[in-house]
């Protein structure tokens, strides 16, 4: 039966009893009104009401928990889908809602993939640019200042040296925003490396990253490898500079078959309330694009805890 001859029957069942009460021996209406009988009709339209309103909330339930189903979904968090139940329209529009999930979510992960690869165009055309160009002359004033502190005064060689140390250490860090632009170690020596000079790129005085890789990791895709590189990155940069963390752990293990997990974990000041900004927007866009399940939690140190599980094709090893 429909939802709409469900809530009619039930409506009908009340007036048809009313109307036989009414006709009934026991209900009579005088003129004047009586007290008592005014009371009788007025309990007979409270229970009415009353029961109209039982009804309805049991008839019209399954369209509550489809409510609460559509106000939880979330298309960066897939998966979750309500139960298709009750009589066959309920069911039937629940099914339809699941579709139009199913859709979405396939059209924001073919929408994500697009928008990386444009990023990862432009980050590849700017680590160009900055390596080329600003490299080049960065690295022709450095040898102009070598020649003046060799041809200068002694009283000027000091400041030339400083100089000298400034422009060096200038285009070191132009170097390291290049390789975070565009891994090329991740192109030439896979994964496990980049992983590791990543963990290195972030290691300073103040902050001990650590790494614990499984040697033997299944066959993954370029496209799969730059995912899980980018959220290590994005995961590293936000415990470095925003959690002020100490140590940060990164493990990337493969422990269940066809599943391979990368953990950051850190000590900082964790998240706390903070509703997601734009770094953990993008990660969870990464893990909806190769259809991982991203998680971000707190770890056993009381700092942020972020997961990446990603289901692979078992091949052949790294």
């Amino acid at each position: 039966m429909s939802l709409f001859w469900r809530i009619f029957v039930m409506n009908a069942s009340l007036l048809v009893a009313a109307t036989a009460l009414l006709l009934s021996p026991w209900v009579t209406v005088s003129s004047p009104v009586l007290l008592g009988e005014a009371v009788v009709v007025i309990a007979g339209v409270l229970t009415m009401l009353a029961a109209n309103a039982l009804l309805f909330r049991y008839g019209l339930a399954p369209l509550k928990r489809l409510s609460r189903a559509m106000a939880r979904a979330d298309i960066l968090n897939p998966g979750t889908r309500p139960k298709a139940t009750g009589q066959y329209e309920m069911a039937e529009l629940v099914r339809t809602f699941n579709a139009m999930l199913e859709r979405l979510e396939n059209e924001r992960a073919t929408s994500s993939a697009r928008v990386a690869a444009a990023q990862e165009a432009e980050r590849r055309h700017l680590a160009r640019e900055l390596h080329d160009e600003v490299g080049q002359a960065l690295t022709a004033v450095l040898l102009q200042l070598k020649w003046l502190a060799d041809q200068a005064p002694a009283q000027l060689r000091e400041d030339l040296h400083t100089a000298q140390e400034t422009t060096r250490e200038s285009l070191d860090e132009l170097r390291r925003i290049a390789r975070r632009l565009r891994p090329g170690v991740l192109e030439d020596l896979g994964l496990a490396s980049a992983l590791r000079a990543l963990t290195a790129d972030f290691t300073t005085a103040g902050v001990t990253v650590r790494h614990h890789l499984d040697t033997a990791l299944p066959g993954m895709t370029p496209e799969v490898e730059l995912a899980i590189y980018r959220v290590a990155q994005e995961a590293l940069a936000n415990a470095a500079r925003h959690a002020h963390a100490d140590r940060i752990d990164l493990e990337l293990r493969h422990r269940t078959p066809g599943v391979v997990d990368l953990v950051i974990r850190d000590d900082g000041r964790g998240r706390g309330d903070a509703a997601d900004g734009s770094g953990i927007r993008g990660m969870r866009e990464r893990a909806l694009m190769i259809g991982a399940e991203f998680s971000i939690g707190t770890s056993r140190e009381g700092g942020a805890a972020v997961r990446l599980r990603i289901p692979t094709a078992e091949g052949a090893e790294l």
